[in-house]
């Protein structure tokens, strides 16, 4: 973020809530050209966005109004500048889906607990889909009102150029633009007066205080019920095991009929159409991203896109003849060279997590054992003082307290040393794994910022993939 799109937010922030800043984050890239920063001031915060396409901007600003005023979890939007290239919305908290996901599955597998949080996203999905959709101006849509026979064409081209000929995979062009024209013509068969997410991905979702929450709705439009479930379900990093998969559509159905009647058969023929779109059109943003502006990490996802690919073609449903186009996707599925890509090499991943001691020490989910637990309640604890209490060692004026109050960057200059040492030795001899730990009373203060402080560390100085989860702050 450049400093002039900073000043601006900070000046329309400033001047929305009358207090002077006080903490301002730049928030990692997304996958958009759009840019995010976290604001912070005495008595408020907010999310502070910039983006220099208006239209795209004034979709995403017309669906939260109609959508917050419908009693649907988004952001609040507090203020847009004049230009409408800047605005400041709720702030809804750090943990997304996919980070909750990510996090537990780390510690014990696909388990009930993440399920159940899935299930209530799929509560929530046909009533944001239906009840909530209705009502809408879709005139404010962009690109397109509805994802419509052209908006199909842009993405299965999409695929087409970015993917199938970046990744070298051969196809008959004439049969294949002829198999595009009738799967498009199939999936426009559905019903599809509906509102359409278009990217509801785990990524998209947040969780907070035990509910569920939506943003990045941008690119909504009117289409089918399938779409959104698709991108949800098989949302390649999420990588949901098949049996899950299956179990959480048989669920999104059973409240869908909540709603109105269906034929379930016909609903799933469609829907296996609107996972395999959905899985074209994120192959040509990974070719895009990964194999034409050279940004590898976007690469990492094509391994899992390639496991829900060889499941669909084994267990196709749809009755449209589509020779070409599945001669294609089979290459793809069995592509070696596309197999290796984004795979994870053999670099060591070290786990450092916070906790609060009350609630005990970390297990290593590796199944390793070992590694290093440090005690933080012998340095001075700002939890002890009201105005640092509802914060975390995220937070500024945390950071300034242990930093100016306290013998925190003593304490953690021996502990660089402690795990340096480890970590170049098990780098040497190959090791996988290697768990650090930080402990203080809550969980809330010391432990955080120290554990923060040591990933940015071990980030910087070695190659490695370093995980990073402050326990009692997960939902």
């Amino acid at each position: 973020m450049d400093l002039k799109t900073k000043e601006e937010i900070i000046q329309l922030y400033e001047g929305h809530f009358q207090e002077e800043m006080t903490a301002f984050e730049v928030l990692p890239a997304s996958g958009s050209y759009r840019e995010y920063c976290r604001i912070k001031s005495k008595n408020h915060q907010a999310i502070g966005a910039w983006n220099q396409d208006v239209r795209e901007n004034a979709a995403f600003l017309e669906f939260s109004a109609h959508f917050f005023e419908q009693g649907v979890a988004v952001p609040k939007i507090y203020a847009v500048n004049d230009a409408k290239t800047c605005y400041l919305l709720e702030d809804l908290g750090k943990l997304t889906l996919f980070d909750y996901l990510s996090r537990t599955r780390e510690l014990e597998g696909f388990s009930e607990k993440i399920v159940n949080v899935y299930k209530k996203v799929l509560r929530e999905l046909p009533k944001l889909q239906i009840t909530a959709g209705k009502g809408i101006n879709y005139d404010y849509c962009y690109p397109r009102a509805a994802f419509d026979k052209q908006s199909m064409m842009w993405d299965l081209n999409y695929f087409k150029y970015y993917f199938l000929k970046l990744a070298k995979i051969p196809f008959d062009e004439q049969a294949l633009e002829d198999d595009f024209q009738n799967f498009s013509n199939y999936l426009l068969d559905a019903e599809s007066d509906y509102f359409m997410f278009r990217d509801f991905q785990s990524r998209n979702i947040m969780l907070r205080e035990g509910q569920v929450a939506f943003i990045d709705y941008q690119g909504g439009r009117k289409g089918a019920l399938q779409y959104d479930l698709a991108s949800l379900l098989y949302d390649a990093k999420a990588d949901i095991p098949q049996t899950v998969r299956n179990e959480l559509l048989e669920f999104y159905l059973d409240e869908l009929e909540k709603y109105q009647a269906i034929n379930r058969d016909e609903f799933k023929a469609y829907f296996t159409g609107y996972v395999l779109i959905r899985i074209m059109q994120a192959m040509g943003a990974y070719g895009f991203r990964g194999f034409y502006e050279k940004k590898e990490h976007f690469l990492k996802s094509i391994p899992f896109a390639l496991e829900n690919l060889k499941y669909l073609l084994e267990n196709n449903n749809i009755p449209v003849e589509l020779t070409e186009l599945f001669h294609v996707l089979d290459a793809i599925s069995q592509s070696i060279y596309l197999r290796k890509i984004g795979l994870q090499d053999d670099a060591l991943t070290i786990r450092i997590t916070s906790f609060s001691y009350k609630k005990g020490i970390p297990e290593d989910p590796s199944g390793n054992g070992g590694g290093y637990v440090f005690d933080c309640r012998a340095i001075h604890n700002p939890g002890r003082y009201e105005d640092y209490k509802q914060l975390t060692g995220k937070d500024q004026p945390v950071v300034d307290f242990l930093e100016s109050n306290s013998d925190m960057a003593d304490f953690l200059s021996h502990v660089y040393g402690l795990v340096d040492h480890s970590v170049k030795m098990y780098l040497s001899r190959g090791f996988s794994h290697l768990s650090v730990n930080f402990g203080c009373t809550g969980g809330q203060h010391r432990s955080v910022y120290a554990a923060e402080r040591l990933a940015a560390h071990l980030r910087e100085k070695y190659t490695a993939n370093v995980l990073l989860s402050h326990r009692e702050q997960d939902f």
